[in-house]
């Protein structure tokens, strides 16, 4: 091990985890040892390390995700050992803490993301948004990398998953399908998972109604969902399920309009989502709220709805009002309009920046 260049890696949320994939992606072009962060010892992980770091003294330390237990180990390593960190962000964390918890516990994860920014070589955000608030927050140099789709299928392609999906779970051809995939994860506080916004707005609408709602993933909203369901449940509104990361660009080629909820507030006006990337790839228009990516990226190929979060009514009804009155020629208008690419969510051209913005770091 040549500890002169040595640069460790991990990832919060797990090693084997779509976060520690996208970090260890972007940085390929560089000589790194992995950490094998374990999200369910967090506390093991927070000691090891800091021993390994301190045994072996990394030139850089690269942190895909913001959790405690990993930035804290960072922070020490950066105070007391002098051992530079860089961190990457797909969410501003004070926010969406506070938007789970109590005012006390955001006060308190406000400190930490400042601290976990100020004290940090370097920023890589996911958003442009992201890397301005680290930026504020006085970290040193930031980097914008907005995810990529792993996939990308020709339209030939594109029709036939469509075909077969629709066969396979029963849904007529000529239907007008809106859907997502996501993690299925319940807000207690806001009662609210994705997907919620799509079976309120669709039970607004006539049960005969040609128009069918897919939500693909699972999490402890399923439960919910099924419920708010009713006895649309299994024929317009479908529930796939856990959808395998190499099937999930199958299943978009199902739907016609993709649904982005993002609230207007220091949570969503921050994000992009990686699901931007994978809905433009599948070549579905999306239906999404007032929050600066929709300017800023979609505004030609997506429907911008008011209200200022998705669980919000005025949003929903805004919503049924999509599912009644949109016809199959609007929708092939906005998707003619969806761009073959965009830089943004360019992998090499990702892999190339950050490999520099981290080389120039190393110094």
């Amino acid at each position: 091990m040549n500890l002169q260049r040595k640069i460790i890696v991990f990832a919060t949320k797990g090693e084997n985890t779509n976060e520690e994939l996208r970090i260890l992606s972007l940085i390929d072009k560089l000589d790194v040892d992995i950490f094998a962060f374990d999200y369910q010892k967090k506390l093991l992980s927070f000691w090891l390390l800091i021993k390994t770091s301190w045994a072996t003294k990394p030139k850089l330390i690269v942190m895909e995700g913001t959790g405690i237990s990993g930035g804290f180990a960072c922070l020490i390593l950066r105070w007391f050992f002098n051992i530079p960190y860089v961190v990457s962000s797909g969410d501003a964390v004070a926010p969406f803490i506070a938007m789970k918890s109590n005012r006390l516990v955001g006060y308190f994860a406000y400190l930490y993301e400042y601290l976990l920014c100020r004290f940090c070589a370097g920023f890589i955000g996911w958003t442009p948004y992201l890397v301005g608030r680290a930026l504020t927050f006085g970290a040193p140099k930031g980097i914008t990398a907005a995810g990529w789709s792993e996939k990308s299928y020709g339209f030939a392609d594109l029709d036939r998953y469509r075909q077969v999906i629709r066969d396979k779970l029963s849904i007529p051809q000529q239907a007008i399908v809106y859907g997502l995939i996501g993690s299925l994860v319940w807000v207690k506080k806001l009662e609210y998972c994705y997907g919620v916004e799509l079976v309120r707005a669709r039970q607004q609408v006539d049960p005969d109604a040609d128009v069918y709602v897919i939500i693909g993933g699972d999490g402890t909203g399923t439960s919910h969902l099924q419920t708010l369901a009713g006895n649309l449940l299994g024929t317009k509104i479908i529930l796939t399920g856990n959808i395998p990361s190499d099937r999930v660009l199958e299943y978009l080629a199902a739907m016609d309009v993709a649904s982005l909820p993002q609230s207007v507030d220091g949570v969503g006006s921050f994000r992009y989502t990686t699901k931007v990337s994978e809905y433009l790839a599948a070549k579905l228009p999306i239906a999404i709220g007032q929050v600066p990516m929709t300017y800023d990226l979609l505004m030609d190929y997506s429907w911008c709805l008011a209200g200022k979060n998705p669980w919000d009514d005025k949003y929903i009804d805004l919503l049924a009002k999509l599912m009644e009155n949109l016809t199959i020629e609007e929708i092939a208008e906005k998707k003619q309009m969806i761009p073959s690419s965009l830089k943004e969510f360019d992998l090499e051209s990702q892999r190339k920046k950050v490999t520099k913005f981290i080389e120039d770091i190393l110094g």
